[in-house]
């Protein structure tokens, strides 16, 4: 897939709420991800490592009250987009996330990630 195919299919898949299926269809296996140093995990390198991070996460939301996903921003192997989240996390209630998502491929997979919020 092209990165722009590769971009569509995974704001589609996360609009569902399939991230878990859009990691797994279409993360390398090599995946890299990075967060900010103050996150709970700031950096997962491999498949099994970034699904389990991601599990972790949605495991602390409690209420998801909306999300809206922006287009993609595409240039050669890399795309961008905005997410923006309103949801209830255990320990710190409700709260509005707002991020920027950056993604690399490599030979039509998705290769690296990085989040900004």
């Amino acid at each position: 897939m092209t990165t722009q195919q590769v971009a569509n299919r995974l704001i589609e898949l996360c609009k569902q709420g399939k991230i878990m299926d859009a990691q797994a269809e279409l993360y390398a296996d090599n995946i890299v991800s990075v967060e900010p140093s103050y996150a709970q995990v700031p950096r997962a390198e491999g498949k099994n490592a970034v699904a389990e991070k991601g599990m972790q996460f949605a495991s602390s939301i409690t209420e998801h009250h909306g999300m809206s996903i922006s287009e993609p921003i595409v240039n050669g192997n890399h795309f961008s987009i905005g997410w923006s989240m309103d949801v209830t996390m255990k320990n710190t209630g409700r709260m509005k996330m707002e991020e920027i998502c950056i993604y690399q491929m490599k030979d039509g997979k998705i290769v690296y990630e990085q989040f900004f919020y």
